[in-house]
């Protein structure tokens, strides 16, 4: 389709949109779709007496041609992204300065408390993915299990979308913000029948599934490595006669009948939890990663 010809559908125009757009980030394809989409269908429904064609030609002015609202998105894009995100802490060069510097990235409390989060999180999810997808498939056999098994396709867009919100918050990927594209002139039977073929909906189970032993692990060992390493910085307050801290060997402290692990173990304590900032960091990375992957549709064809 020649991009210098205005369209004369919506399905044209967003066909157009959609190749303007080619190589930007999948989640800002999927809201500039739906955004105009949405735009050109309202005004369709506002001036009734006008065809698609005259509508089309009547918006173009106001909301802009395709390439125009491509460059926009694009541009704003930018300006959101610049405006968002934290300034970055100064570079730093020495080994030093690269693993202590970790502490002063907020996205590091981010990933951080998305580990602390994830066991809840993976909970819920996966058990709505196992009770939905066995309730409404095993139900499929009385006429109510097919409008059943729809809800719970829907249900599962719906959540990744939440789910995406939280990714996009927390570990600074970016995710989108209007729900799945779809052409809404097409027929309700080919719509629905869309959540079945559409990939994206298996990956997205896929990732829910996925989210309870990651859950779990994210968890556990950001738990284990913190709380190990707040006991080794605390350990001399065993000292004082709280067993709370310390290294205890048939009721003899370790710290007390040798010395040199009074310095020893808070400087441990503090390298392991510098460390458990860089793995939280890591691990921030690698699922923004994987959630983008698996729950973000690439609508550029």
């Amino acid at each position: 389709m020649n991009a210098n010809v205005l369209p004369r559908t919506i399905a044209e125009y967003l066909e157009q949109l959609r190749a303007a757009l080619k190589n930007a980030d999948p989640a800002l394809v999927q809201d500039a779709l739906y955004d105009a989409e949405d735009y050109l269908r309202a005004e369709l429904a506002a001036q009734p007496e006008k065809s698609e064609a005259e509508v089309i030609a009547s918006v173009a002015g106001s909301y802009g041609a395709p390439e125009e609202v491509a460059e926009i998105y694009r541009d704003t894009e930018v300006k959101v992204t610049r405006a968002l995100r934290t300034p970055p802490p100064p570079p730093r060069t020495s080994w030093w300065g690269r693993f202590f510097g970790v502490a002063a990235d907020p996205r590091t409390y981010g990933a951080l408390f998305y580990m602390l989060l994830a066991l809840a999180t993976g909970i819920f999810y996966s058990t709505w993915v196992m009770v939905g997808a066995s309730l409404s498939t095993s139900l499929l056999v009385l006429i109510v299990g097919i409008p059943l098994l729809l809800l719970f396709l829907m249900s599962v867009r719906l959540l990744s979308l939440v789910e995406g919100r939280i990714v996009e918050t927390l570990l600074g990927e970016r995710m989108p913000r209007r729900p799945l594209y779809t052409q809404r002139d097409k027929s309700w039977l080919k719509r629905l029948g869309e959540l079945f073929t559409d990939f994206r909906t298996w990956t997205t189970m896929l990732y829910f599934l996925l989210m309870l032993p990651l859950g779990t692990a994210y968890f556990s060992v950001a738990v284990a490595l913190l709380s190990t390493a707040l006991a080794c910085i605390l350990s001399p307050l065993s000292l004082l006669g709280s067993h709370l801290f310390g290294f205890w060997y048939d009721d003899d402290n370790l710290l007390a009948t040798m010395p040199w692990l009074v310095v020893l173990t808070p400087l441990f304590g503090i390298a392991l939890l510098f460390a458990t900032l860089h793995l939280a960091r890591a691990i921030g990375k690698f699922h923004g990663w994987l959630a983008k992957h698996l729950l973000v549709r690439d609508p550029v064809v």
